[in-house]
């Protein structure tokens, strides 16, 4: 459960940068810096969302299940 947790916590910050990112993209004009910060944060966090999944699916905290049944 805690990693489920944890999950949706990265996707919430996720949302957050990306959000950040078209922020400082719609209103500064020449510092494009803020901008590549935010979204490198978000490429971050998407690949530890990545690796905490696989890791706990192969470890059996979680348990994919299938589309069809």
């Amino acid at each position: 459960m805690l990693v489920k947790i944890l999950v949706v916590i990265i996707f919430f910050l996720i949302i957050g940068s990306l959000v950040s990112a078209l922020f400082h993209l719609l209103t500064s004009q020449q510092d494009n810096d803020k901008t590549l910060r935010a979204l490198t944060f978000r490429i971050g966090l998407s690949v530890l969302a990545f690796v905490i999944l696989i890791i706990s699916a192969n470890l059996g905290w979680i348990e994919p299940h299938g589309l069809g049944g």
